[in-house]
Formats: C-alpha cells, structure tokens, sequence
C-alpha cells in the first residue's frame, strides 16, 4: 500500500467516525444526554484502562482502549461546536501549531545537542505561551501525588533546578531516610508525633522519585508493577489456602509464608 492510499484510508475512517458521531448525538438518548462534565469520569477511566493495556504490553487492547479515548476526543469536539466554542478541525489546527512553535529546531533555526535540550526548550516555550509566573504552574492539580512530584521534578530540571549527578540524590535518600527513622523508630517505644513523620515520609518519598528519575526509572510504572506482582501473589496464596480447604483467617504466617513463596516461582 503507498504512502498516499495509507493517508487516504486514514482520513475516509477518521470521516467516518466523525459522521457516527453526529448520528449518535441527534438519535441515542443517552448520546444526546452527554455533557462535557459528564463524560469527565469516563474520560479519565478509559485513560487508566489505556495505562493497564500499556502495562500487560497488549497492542490489541491498546488499539481498543486508544478507539475509545479518540471517541472521547471527538465526543468533546462535537459537544464544542453545538457550543460554538471549538470544533474537532480548531482542537486539530490549535494542536499543530503549538507543535510547530514547540519544535523550533524542526520548523525553526534553533539548534540542538540532545533530547534533554528539546525537553528545556519545550518548557521554557511552554512558560512562555502559558504566561504561568512560576514554572510548576503548569503542573495540574488533580495529578495523583506520585505522578506530580514527578512532573514537578521535571520542570524543575528544564530550566536547570538539578542535581548534577546521581550519587548527589542518594545521598539526600539516605539523609531522608535517617530523618524519617529518627521520627518513627519501630525499635523505640515511645508516641510517634503523625504530623512530622508523615513530612519526613512525604521528604523520603519525594527524593526517591527523584533518584528513580535520575537512573530513567518511571516510579508510577514501577509501583504499579508491584502492586499487579502482589495482587497475583496474594491471589495464587488466596486459591492454594482455598484448595487446601482452609481460610486465611485461621492459617498462621507460616503457613500462609508457604504458598507465598510458592507463588514466587509461578
């Protein structure tokens, strides 16, 4: 298939999808119905369900989920026209543009050395259109915390705020690690004060998201892998206790330590 027939089967799907639209939102009731506040939560849903489908690296899911997020996409657009505030061609047009004024050494003459000096110009021509006044203005409110204080170390780092190598980062771990420990000592028996350890826990946190991003590690991907490594493990002790005609209530750790490290090796 040429380049230019490839092209063409693009635009006649992406028409096509726009046309369904339409017939959806002047005959389905629940289609009709929609708001842009609405669809919010399924927007954001259908995000994650993309996010699962990246992580289990199933490409059949991940053109689902991606169907499904492009609908949202010009589910929007529609509800925009009916307002008379934007259609799908402006959110496309304002998109390319901001792609162009952002990839000045493509469409431009600046010159670049590497990835991380496109990252620093992205930024700083992102400041500027933005108007923000502080650089981490940018950074959305609702982010879940992991994933913020990821951004907002990125930020940071694209107008210079940086260590300059990583052994500089763990060591501030090990310094937050020593100060949470002295907050909250399990060898000691005393009343823990919950306020500042739970600062000395967020500064512990904080800087090992900070060491992940050092070594090119995504800290949301690799907790999230975890938890989907725990979840499997504990399930496989749930039907091996189960199989075995008892209860996780009434098994000791032991017991329950067996399956556990059976399920290791599955």
């Amino acid at each position: 298939m040429s380049e230019i027939s490839s092209r063409q089967k693009q635009l006649e799907a992406f028409d096509r999808l726009l046309t369904i639209m339409d017939e959806l939102r002047e005959q389905c009731p629940w289609d009709r119905k929609q708001t842009i506040d609405s669809l919010r939560h399924l927007t954001i849903e259908e995000t994650f369900e993309l996010s699962d489908a990246i992580l289990d690296n199933d490409l059949e899911e991940i053109k689902k989920e991606l169907g499904d997020i492009l609908l949202h996409i010009v589910f929007y657009a529609k509800i925009g026209s009916e307002k008379k505030a934007f259609d799908i061609s402006t959110v496309i047009n304002s998109l390319c543009e901001k792609l162009i004024r952002r990839h000045p050494h493509i469409y431009g003459d600046t010159e670049v050395q590497d990835e991380e000096a496109v990252k620093q110009n992205w930024e700083k021509i992102k400041l500027k259109e933005k108007g923000n006044k502080s650089v981490l203005g940018g950074v959305p409110r609702s982010l879940p915390a992991l994933i913020k204080s990821m951004r907002i170390q990125e930020k940071a780092r694209g107008v210079g705020f940086d260590w300059e190598e990583k052994g500089q980062v763990w060591d501030k771990v090990e310094e937050e690690m020593q100060e949470f420990k002295a907050e909250f000592n399990a060898a000691e028996n005393k009343t823990i004060d919950k306020d500042k350890a739970t600062g000395e826990f967020g500064d512990l946190l904080f800087s090992l998201i900070n060491y992940a991003r050092f070594i090119d590690i995504n800290p949301e991907e690799a907790l999230e892998k975890t938890n989907k490594k725990f979840i499997h493990r504990f399930q496989y002790l749930e039907k091996s206790a189960s199989d075995s005609g008892k209860k996780l209530q009434d098994m000791s750790l032991s017991e329950m330590d067996k399956f556990w490290n059976e399920a290791k090796n599955q």
